[in-house]
C-alpha cells in the first residue's frame, strides 16, 4: 500500500497535518487526522467527508482522485513535463500512480497542501533565469523537438495547470528581476506567472490577454495584478500575480470543477456556479462576484470557461470561502463555438434575457443585473482603447471586436 501524509502548509515552516492518502490495488483512500477534525475547517465541503474514518474514492468516472487532491496535480503542459521527465528516467507512464505525481511535486505544489515524504529531485537550482530561453524550449517540447528538458523548465513549470506553456516566478517588481518561483523567496520578490505562447496561439495572445484584464478591471472584475514582460529580443509574455501566495504565505485554493467533481471537458451551467457560490461562501455578495464574471464572459466571447476556470479561496483563520480573482481570462472560440459553461442551457447565442433568467434564480435583484451588464457593456465599449494600451495589432483588434455580441 502507497500513502502519503497531507499538509496543510500555511508558510513553508509551518504546516499542520491534515490526513493520509493512501492506494491499494488501485483503489484510493483518504482519511482525515483527529487533530485536523477539531480544527472545523472542511477543506472540500461537497464532496470530501469531514469526519473521522476511512474514506474510499468511488467517483473514477470524475477522476482517479478526490477533487481536493486532483487540484494539486498539473493538467496540459506541467503534466507534459513531468511524463517527460518521467520517461527520462526510464519510467513507464502506466506505472505511474496519481500518488506518485504527487510525491514528486511534494511542497512545490500550487496553493496550501504539501505531500510528505516528497520524491527526492534534482532539476535544478532556483537561479535567474531568462523568459526567451525558457520560452524558446517549451515550443520545442510542444513540438516534440525537444530531447532534454531545461532544468529550470522543469523545476519552474512543473506545477501550475492549463494547457498552455507556463512557469512559476519569482519577479521582483523594483529591479525587473526574475527566479524560479515555486518555493518560498527572497525579500523583495512576489510570485508571479508567466504564460508562454501555446502551437495554436498567435503573436498577439499575451497582448490581448492583457487588454481584457484592462478591460476586466474596468468592468468591476476583482482581478490580479497583471502586466506585460518584453525580453530583449522584443517577445511578450502575459504575467499574473499569484493570489495563493503571499511573499511567505501559501493560501488553499480549491476549483469550482473539483470541488463538485465536475469534469472540465464537459459542459456545466453557470446556474451550478452561482448556486455553489451560495453554499459555499454564504454571501450575496459573492454570488453578484460571480455573476459579474459570467456577464464579463459572455461579453467579451470568452468561451473557455470551463469549471476549472473558476475557484474559491479558503480563509483558514475563520474558515470562510470566497472567490478568487478572476483569471483565464481571454479572447477565446470554446468547443464547437459555444461557452463550455451554458447560460441558462444556453451555449451558441446566451442573451440577457438568458442572464436576467440566472439572476432571478439566484437571489439577484433585476436592478442590481440590470446594472453589472450596463456596466459590462460600457468596458466593451472602450475595447479599442485597452487594446491600443497592451499592443494589440490592428488586425488583433477587429477580430476581436467583430466576435463581441
Amino acid at each position: 500500500m502507497k500513502k502519503l501524509s497531507i499538509q496543510f502548509s500555511r508558510t513553508f515552516e509551518d504546516s499542520v497535518h491534515v490526513g493520509t492518502l493512501a492506494e491499494e490495488r488501485g483503489r484510493i483512500y483518504f482519511e482525515y487526522a483527529a487533530d485536523y477534525l477539531s480544527t472545523g475547517t472542511s477543506l472540500s465541503p461537497f464532496r470530501l467527508p469531514f469526519r473521522g474514518g476511512l474514506f474510499e474514492h468511488t467517483q473514477r468516472e470524475f477522476n482517479a482522485l478526490p477533487g481536493l487532491f486532483d487540484d494539486s496535480l498539473p493538467d496540459g503542459w506541467g503534466l507534459l513535463l513531468m511524463d517527460r521527465h518521467f520517461q527520462r528516467l526510464g519510467r513507464p507512464l502506466a506505472t505511474m500512480s496519481p500518488l506518485d505525481r504527487l510525491a514528486w511535486l511534494g511542497t512545490r505544489t500550487m496553493g496550501a497542501l504539501t505531500y510528505h515524504p516528497p520524491t527526492a529531485r534534482q532539476d535544478g537550482d532556483s537561479g535567474i533565469f531568462e523568459l526567451h530561453e525558457l520560452a524558446r524550449q517549451s515550443r520545442e517540447i510542444l513540438a516534440g523537438k525537444a530531447t532534454e528538458i531545461l532544468p529550470q523548465l522543469l523545476r519552474a513549470g512543473g506545477s501550475p495547470g492549463g494547457a498552455r506553456p507556463k512557469v512559476l516566478v519569482g519577479y521582483a517588481p523594483t529591479t525587473g528581476e526574475m527566479l524560479s518561483g515555486e518555493e518560498s523567496l527572497p525579500p523583495g520578490f512576489e510570485h508571479w506567472i508567466v504564460k508562454f505562447t501555446g502551437a495554436e496561439d498567435d503573436a498577439d495572445a499575451a497582448a490581448i490577454e492583457y487588454a481584457y484584464a484592462l478591460m476586466a478591471k474596468a468592468a468591476g472584475i476583482h482581478m490580479p495584478p497583471t502586466q506585460l514582460f518584453e525580453t530583449k529580443d522584443g517577445e511578450r509574455f502575459f504575467g499574473v500575480k499569484r493570489f495563493d501566495r503571499a511573499w511567505d504565505r501559501r493560501y488553499h485554493v480549491h476549483t469550482f470543477g473539483n470541488l463538485i467533481h465536475a469534469d472540465f471537458r464537459v459542459p456545466s451551467d453557470y446556474g451550478d456556479l452561482l448556486k455553489a457560490t451560495s453554499v459555499l461562501t454564504r454571501s450575496q455578495k459573492e454570488v453578484r462576484r460571480a455573476f459579474r464574471q459570467m456577464v464579463f464572459n459572455v461579453g467579451t466571447h470568452n468561451r473557455d470557461d470551463h469549471v476549472k476556470n473558476f475557484a474559491f479561496l479558503l480563509d483558514d483563520t475563520s474558515g470562510e470561502w470566497a472567490l478568487t480573482p478572476a483569471y483565464d481570462l481571454t479572447f477565446a472560440a470554446g468547443p464547437g463555438g459555444e461557452h463550455t459553461m451554458t447560460v441558462a442551457g444556453e451555449g451558441k447565442r446566451p442573451t440577457r434575457e438568458h442572464m436576467l433568467h440566472l439572476a432571478k434564480n439566484a437571489s439577484i435583484p433585476d436592478k442590481t443585473a440590470h446594472t453589472i451588464m450596463d456596466e459590462m457593456r460600457a468596458a466593451i465599449l472602450s475595447w479599442a482603447q485597452f487594446a491600443e494600451e497592451a499592443g494589440v495589432s490592428k488586425e488583433g483588434r477587429t477580430i476581436v471586436k467583430r466576435a463581441f455580441p
